[in-house]
């Protein structure tokens, strides 16, 4: 085919029905596969964004209801005493574990870990010495949710493909172990 350039930055070419225009210089006129290699190189990073979206859609949607059930389990369950006599020795670890064990029933929807860590003292930094010894420390519990995004542990020809992190998202609640259903 012929290709005659215009000084203007136009290209002339010729095409099936007669002579056309090109509005980049130096590029062949044919479009005839132009649709396929767009949606080759389109398709996977629509793949990609779709990937991100569910994601991230899942970890707000896990994070809300954590975020809603994290204080009610901790009022219930970080205040009062273990359930049993073998667990009256465990102290913060019986209250960590109890409430761990709840939080994930709650989240049973979504493939999250659930992590329970309790400190006495609170963020006011009572730690039950001085005048205030005898009242006894406020109790923190920070429970922390951990969203593993999806694919993990893909293996195409050798290559692993997937996200490599966590999401993590946590929510700290201090109470006073002394009286029920107080949040502080």
């Amino acid at each position: 085919y012929k290709r005659q350039p215009l000084r203007c930055g136009y290209a002339i070419c010729w095409k099936e029905g007669g002579w056309g225009m090109s509005a980049r210089k130096g590029v062949v006129c044919e479009e005839g596969a132009q649709a396929t290699v767009e949606l080759a190189v389109v398709a996977p990073v629509l793949v990609v964004l779709a990937l991100i979206s569910y994601n991230m859609m899942v970890f707000v949607s896990a994070t809300a209801r954590f975020d809603r059930v994290a204080p009610d389990i901790v009022l219930a369950h970080g205040s009062s005493p273990p359930a049993s006599e073998s667990d009256a020795g465990a102290g913060t670890w019986g209250v960590a574990d109890a409430v761990a064990g709840e939080l994930e029933r709650a989240m049973e929807g979504y493939e999250v870990e659930i992590e329970v860590e309790v400190s006495e003292g609170g963020r006011g930094g009572l730690d039950g010495s001085g005048v205030l010894g005898l009242v006894g420390p406020l109790r923190d519990v920070t429970c922390v949710m951990r969203y593993r995004p999806w694919p993990q542990g893909w293996s195409i020809a050798g290559v692993e493909l997937g996200a490599p992190l966590f999401m993590e998202h946590e929510r700290c609640v201090t109470i006073d172990p002394w009286r029920s259903g107080v949040i502080v």
